[in-house]
């Protein structure tokens, strides 16, 4: 039922293309499900400002701006020069407007912490920061009433659904899901068994 879904809505050229060359540098792209379904809720908020954390080799970044309003702009934030320049090439072969995005290659817990309160409409967090917890809270504060955090890759492997795998981020995972599950006056949450796992948070 999984590899059915995952590949229920199929990718077109320009997103394998940009899946492919993410390959050949070692990226770790979202899976095509995790991308169908960011379009999706991008679609279904009318989504405007987005924030995506983890820029790969510009999959996720085309799945949220085909779902987005055409007047909206995605800030995608990594800090591999390499990243932004390959997802660049895929946002113009998309024939994506310039203006309709930002690759920001700076720390994410530096970039993160400068952007506007209560401006965005999504936020996605594909690569754990650092500190997973800092930038929840981050997410929270720049998220709009209503505006939903995404976070992927929440299974971690599979490790986090295993209580004996203790490893740093597989704890940091567990426990940002907990964070987030008990915040019921801050959060309306929920987790999806699409990719591998999507934690859902929408601002109260």
């Amino acid at each position: 039922m999984h590899t059915y879904a995952e590949a229920f809505i199929s990718e077109d050229e320009v997103l394998s293309r940009a899946r492919a060359r993410g390959v050949e540098i070692g990226v770790n792209n979202i899976s095509p499900g995790t991308g169908a379904f960011l379009h999706f809720v991008a679609h279904l908020i009318s989504a405007q400002s987005v924030v995506e954390v983890g820029t790969g080799s510009g999959v996720g970044g085309l799945w949220l701006l085909r779902g987005m309003i055409e007047s909206g702009t995605l800030t995608s934030i990594d800090s591999e020069a390499e990243h932004a320049r390959i997802a660049r090439t895929a946002f113009a072969e998309a024939e994506i407007a310039p203006q309709r995005y930002r690759l920001i290659t700076n720390p994410v817990m530096d970039v993160i912490s400068k952007l506007t309160d209560r401006a965005y409409d999504l936020v996605v967090l594909r690569n754990e920061p650092e500190d997973l917890s800092f930038a929840i809270d981050e997410a929270h504060r720049i998220l709009r009433t209503g505006g939903v955090l995404v976070i992927d890759s929440f299974y971690g492997g599979g490790k986090v659904c295993d209580p004996a795998q203790r490893d740093p981020r597989t704890i940091a995972l567990r426990e940002a899901g907990k964070s987030i599950k008990l915040a019921t006056n801050t959060w309306v949450t929920s987790l999806l068994t699409v990719g591998d796992g999507l934690l859902l948070a929408t601002k109260r």
